[in-house]
């Protein structure tokens, strides 16, 4: 099984076409991302599929533990990034499908400035969705692992736990990111973000990525964490995220839409060797 490898501030994905292999299996998916024993990723881009539209490119998301993601920034900047290594794109419009709904993107520079159009933020509980009465979640209570937090939520396609705080600790965003993922108002799990606000245009972000762990970027993340502190009044239209693994742009419309550009990198062809010994 061959697969092409990219990252994206360190978040990085193997891209498996559908014309040379079935989608693995949870249990070959878990294995083929294992870091020590595997070829090591966040998880696995499985397309270009068939789109529903004419024209557009369909997309599977699938994390390291198995499970399916409805959208990842970063991953659909290193797909565009796959398409245009393959001469699939240039530099006009693309259209990818994804379980988590339909994005445009655009290749400005196929290593430093990928566009994507992530969609509009929603901070409605029955579109993340989040337990409880129809609501706008935004800064509530939370119990978890003996504390109680202030948390909001979003979706941009998938769901986010959106923590701020005035400093960024690991050790917490380790201790406390599993069990919020896991928590029961969230009854799809949930991304998680530690977020804090440095001045009217800058984020700086720590990140649990539901079927994932931790990861040292995330698109989506980026962009459900800006709207929560965008929507609470700290942040402006443009805006740059801070991660450990780098930094995105972001735009923000007045509807909420909003727009990521950042870089991807290629790393390499790889073999999957299965559990057969190379």
């Amino acid at each position: 099984m061959e697969l092409q490898k990219y990252h994206a501030l360190g978040n990085d994905y193997l891209v498996l076409d559908p014309v040379t292999a079935d989608c693995p299996s949870p249990e070959e998916i878990a294995a083929i991302c294992h870091r020590n024993t595997g070829l090591g990723s966040d998880g696995i881009l499985y397309g270009p599929l068939p789109g529903k539209e004419a024209g557009a490119f369909g997309l599977r998301i699938l994390n390291p533990d198995g499970s399916e993601a409805e959208k990842s920034g970063n991953g659909l900047r290193i797909f565009a990034r796959y398409l245009y290594d393959r001469g699939e794109v240039a530099d006009d419009t693309l259209v990818v499908e994804t379980l988590g709904g339909r994005v445009e993107g655009r290749v400005h520079d196929p290593r430093e400035a990928i566009e994507i159009a992530m969609g509009t933020v929603t901070f409605r509980s029955e579109e993340i969705p989040v337990a409880g009465e129809p609501r706008e979640v935004l800064e509530e209570s939370i119990d978890v692992g003996g504390e109680r937090l202030r948390y909001s939520a979003a979706s941009i396609g998938n769901p986010h736990c959106v923590v701020l705080r005035e400093e960024l600790d690991l050790a917490e965003v380790r201790r406390l990111g599993p069990l919020l993922e896991v928590h029961e108002n969230f009854p799809h799990r949930t991304n998680v973000q530690f977020a804090r606000v440095l001045d009217r245009g800058t984020l700086a972000l720590e990140i649990w990525e539901r079927g994932a762990g931790y990861t040292l970027a995330s698109g989506s993340s980026s962009c459900a964490a800006a709207a929560v502190a965008r929507r609470l009044g700290h942040l402006d239209d443009q805006i740059t995220v801070r991660m450990p693994g780098g930094s995105l742009r972001l735009h923000f419309g007045a509807d909420d839409s909003v727009r990521m550009t950042g870089p991807v990198r290629r790393v390499g062809g790889m073999v999957w060797a299965g559990t057969a010994e190379a």
